[in-house]
C-alpha cells in the first residue's frame, strides 16, 4: 500500500508539472491551454519511440485514472454552474434550430466516414464516432469574440444560446451511445425499444434533477447555512455533484450527465445566504481545485494517443475526413439561423471547436467495452483526438477573418 501510495505521488506529481508546462507554453502563442495539457501527454506518452520507457506506467496508474475521472465530473458540474436554466430556456428558436443541426449533421456525417473507413468495426463504433463529432467547446469562441469586440453581436448571442443546448443534446447523445453500448455488451443485442427507453430515460432524469434539485436546493443550503466551520458552502456543492452523479451512473447514465445537472439546478440565489456573510463565490472556490484536477484528464487522454498509428496513410486519411465532417457538419447548423441580416458563416465557424467535450466523448469511448474490446480502437482515439487538437485550432484565425471580412 505505501509502495502504491509513494508511486501515485509521484506519477500526479509529474503529470501535473507536465500539464502546468504545457499549458503556459499554449497559452503564451494564443491558445487555449486544454491543447498545451493534450500535447504534453502526448509527448510523455510516446517517448518509448525513442527509447525511454519510465513513464509507461504513467498510462496505467489506477488511482491517477481516479484523479481524472472525478476531474471530468467537476469540469461538468462547473460547465452546468455557468448554464443558466432560464436563458436555456429562453435562448430563442434560432438558437435551438441551429443547436439541433449542430448535433444531426456532423453525427451522420461521421457515422458515414466511420462507416467507409473503419469497415472492419461495427455499427455502435461509427455512431460513437458521430456521436463525438456533435460536442462544441464554445469557451474558445467566446473568448475571440470578446477579443474581437462583437461579444455583444447577434452573432454571438446566437452561438451561445446554441452551444448551452448543443451541452444539453449532446449529454443525451451521450447518454444513448454509451447506453446502446452497454446493452449491446451485455445482452449481445439492441432493440428500438431500448434505444427509445435510453432516450427517455436520459431525458426523465435531466428534467427530474432539475425539478427535485429545485426543490430540495434551497432547504440542503440552507440548513448548511448554519453551519459556521469554513469550507461548507464548497464542501456541499461537491457532495451534490457527486451525489447526482452517482444517482446517474446508478440508472445507467454517465456520471457526467449527473455532474451536469447538478450544476445546472444550483442558482446564486442558493448561495446567497454564505455570500451575505462575506464568502466566496462557488466558481472561485473551485477555481484552484478544478485547475489542478481538470489537467490530469487532458494529459492522460494524451499520453493515451500512439503517434504510431500516424505512420498508416489510412489512418491519416481517416483523421483528416473525420476533421472535415465536423467542419463541415458545423457549417450546416449556420442554415438554422431564422433571422434575416445575420452571418451564418460566423454562426457555422463559432460552433467548430470541440475542445474539452470532445474529448470527453472520445474518453469515454476508448473505455467502453464491446465484445471484450474496447469500442474506440487505439488509432480511432488517436484520430479523434487529433480532430477535436485540429478544429480547435483553427477556430481562433478562422472567426476573426469572417468578423475582419464583415467590416471590410
Amino acid at each position: 500500500m505505501a509502495e502504491l501510495v509513494r508511486e501515485s505521488m509521484m506519477t500526479l506529481a509529474v503529470i501535473l508539472v507536465a500539464a502546468k508546462l504545457g499549458g503556459e507554453v499554449f497559452s503564451r502563442i494564443g491558445q487555449p491551454p486544454v491543447l498545451g495539457e493534450l500535447v504534453i501527454g502526448m509527448t510523455l506518452g510516446n517517448l518509448g519511440l525513442v527509447g525511454i520507457t519510465a513513464l509507461e506506467p504513467l498510462k496505467t496508474n489506477v488511482a491517477i485514472g481516479v484523479v481524472a475521472e472525478i476531474g471530468v465530473i467537476l469540469l461538468l458540474f462547473e460547465v452546468g454552474l455557468e448554464s443558466d436554466l432560464e436563458e436555456l430556456m429562453a435562448v430563442g428558436w434560432s438558437s435551438l434550430v441551429v443547436a439541433f443541426l449542430g448535433v444531426a449533421t456532423p453525427m451522420v456525417l461521421g457515422f458515414l466516414v466511420s462507416s467507409w473507413l473503419l469497415g472492419g468495426a461495427g455499427w455502435l463504433t461509427h455512431l460513437f464516432v458521430g456521436a463525438t463529432l456533435t460536442a462544441t467547446s464554445v469557451g474558445i469562441t467566446a473568448r475571440v469574440l470578446k477579443d474581437l469586440g462583437a461579444a455583444q453581436t447577434k452573432e454571438a448571442q446566437i452561438i451561445l444560446g446554441a452551444a448551452v443546448a448543443d451541452d444539453v443534446i449532446g449529454l443525451v447523445v451521450l447518454a444513448l451511445v454509451s447506453g446502446l453500448v452497454t446493452a449491446a455488451a451485455g445482452s449481445g443485442g439492441v432493440s428500438w425499444a431500448g434505444a427509445l427507453w435510453i432516450i427517455a430515460k436520459a431525458c426523465l432524469f435531466l428534467i427530474g434533477a432539475v425539478v427535485a434539485g429545485r426543490f430540495l436546493a434551497p432547504r440542503l443550503f440552507g440548513y448548511a447555512a448554519r453551519l459556521r466551520v469554513p469550507g461548507v458552502l464548497l464542501a456541499v456543492c461537491i457532495c451534490f455533484c457527486f451525489v447526482v452523479a452517482t444517482v446517474a451512473g446508478l440508472v445507467g447514465l454517465a456520471p457526467i450527465v449527473g455532474a451536469f445537472a447538478a450544476g445546472v439546478v444550483l442558482d446564486p440565489v442558493h448561495f446567497r445566504p454564505f455570500l451575505d456573510r462575506g464568502e466566496r463565490r462557488v466558481e472561485e472556490l473551485l477555481f484552484p481545485i478544478n485547475t489542478l484536477i481538470v489537467p490530469v484528464f487532458f494529459v492522460l487522454m494524451g499520453l493515451h494517443v500512439d503517434l504510431r498509428g500516424f505512420a498508416s496513410w489510412p489512418v491519416i486519411g481517416f483523421a483528416a475526413l473525420v476533421t472535415l465532417a465536423a467542419v463541415i457538419g458545423k457549417q450546416v447548423c449556420g442554415l438554422g439561423v431564422l433571422e434575416p441580416g445575420i452571418d451564418r458563416l460566423a454562426v457555422g465557424v463559432g460552433m467548430i471547436p470541440r475542445g474539452e467535450v470532445g474529448l470527453i466523448f472520445a474518453g469515454i469511448g476508448s473505455t467502453l467495452l464491446l465484445n471484450g474490446h474496447p469500442l474506440f480502437s487505439p488509432t480511432t482515439f488517436s484520430a479523434m483526438v487529433f480532430m477535436v487538437m485540429l478544429t480547435t485550432l483553427m477556430t481562433p484565425p478562422l472567426l476573426k477573418a469572417v468578423f475582419r471580412r464583415r467590416r471590410s
